[in-house]
């Protein structure tokens, strides 16, 4: 990524302003979790689409061109347009969002492949269990003052304890996708806390 955009130093994930993705409104900031975060299928007939409504993230770029970072969501967040159904997804037979608030994706490594791509690992922590987590994200825009970064992941949710299914009927398999947009932090001041 250092290659690319040609900066090092820290970033913030978030701007002034809503996003918006290509089916409406990201979150609070210029980065956001997309419809489709999480998004579940019901006997492969019915996706459940939904997304986290408040979340943060920063991240660093090394000179050498290695990328760490974080973002952390608000499971009590979680929207996908069903009251009763988000408050299940609330619930301790999901997110157990009343005692494990947020739902966290830290990149440990990050860097460019030959093809371009970034290729991650870190953990996905959700529900107060953490799993281990490596994907490939795609750089979308780069410059030296900011990197909007594209990935997927589809994670097994049971080894998050997330294992209610109505007879046994839905996937164990969730996807998530983020559109992140990092910018350059002012020189010799830290990236300001809390959403944008």
């Amino acid at each position: 990524m250092a290659a690319e955009a040609g900066c090092a130093g820290r970033h913030r994930c978030g701007g002034a302003g809503a996003g918006r993705g290509p089916d409406g409104p990201l979150g609070t900031g210029s980065a956001g979790l997309p419809r489709g975060v999480p998004r579940q299928a019901l006997l492969g007939a019915v996706t459940v689409r939904g997304w986290f409504e408040r979340f943060e993230g920063e991240g660093a770029v090394g000179p050498d061109g290695k990328v760490a970072g974080q973002l952390v969501m608000d499971a009590a967040s979680l929207n996908t347009k069903n009251k009763q159904r988000d408050r299940h997804l609330r619930s301790a037979d999901f997110f157990d969002a009343a005692d494990h608030p947020q739902v966290v994706v830290t990149v440990s490594r990050a860097e460019l492949t030959h093809g371009g791509q970034l290729a991650a690992e870190g953990e996905l922590e959700a529900a107060g269990v953490r799993e281990p987590l490596s994907f490939t994200g795609e750089v979308v825009d780069a410059s030296a003052d900011a990197v909007t970064v594209q990935a997927e992941v589809t994670v097994d949710r049971s080894r998050f304890g997330m294992t209610w299914s109505p007879l046994r009927m839905t996937s164990m398999k969730a996807t998530g996708s983020v559109a992140a947009r990092f910018t350059r932090a002012s020189a010799g001041s830290p990236p300001a806390a809390g959403p944008a």
